[in-house]
């Protein structure tokens, strides 16, 4: 695990609550083995050499509509597809990859007045992040308006992407 070059990008965390799950994540990769861990915030032009040398992108969880924005400003969302290693994304690292953040509405509050809510469309499908079974409705609700796919997600569970296959891991 010593190998690993890790980009931690904890931009989307801006509360001290989501600061303590971005403490946490940081932790769980060190106590995995993995010490090569640069943090990443996107508040300036990100370019190829912020990516060179790296072997996984983890994209920790916040507010989607806020990360999204600094995704675009920064320009890693033109630099991410042509990444070719491992991206790991948390909560809302895991939102903006999809066709639409739109499905982050019911939770995250648009406060920077994002109009576009057009993902990076690296997949083809939606995930809903932290679902509980109360939550049936809005997420059925979602789907209905949704012209992809939408996977909800407990916090057992993750979606592993191997070339065309798709994978829900973990329990329910």
């Amino acid at each position: 695990m010593d190998q690993i070059h890790v980009i931690f990008i904890p931009t989307a965390s801006r509360t001290e609550h989501e600061l303590k799950y971005v403490e946490e994540s940081r932790q769980e990769l060190i106590d995995l083995g993995i010490n090569n861990i640069v943090t990443l915030n996107l508040e300036r032009k990100v370019t190829t050499d912020d990516l060179k040398n790296v072997d996984v992108i983890y994209v920790c969880g916040g507010n989607t509509f806020y990360l999204l924005k600094k995704m675009r400003e920064s320009d890693f969302d033109q630099l991410l597809p042509s990444f070719n290693g491992l991206y790991l994304g948390v909560s809302a690292g895991s939102i903006v990859v999809g066709p639409n953040i739109e499905v982050s509405g019911p939770w995250d509050e648009n406060d920077v007045n994002l109009s576009d809510t057009t993902g990076m469309n690296i997949v083809n499908f939606a995930v809903i992040p932290h679902y509980q079974t109360k939550e049936h409705a809005i997420v059925e609700n979602l789907k209905n308006k949704a012209s992809y796919e939408i996977v909800p997600l407990t916090d057992n569970q993750a979606i592993l992407i191997n070339g065309n296959d798709k994978i829900v891991i973990g329990q329910p």
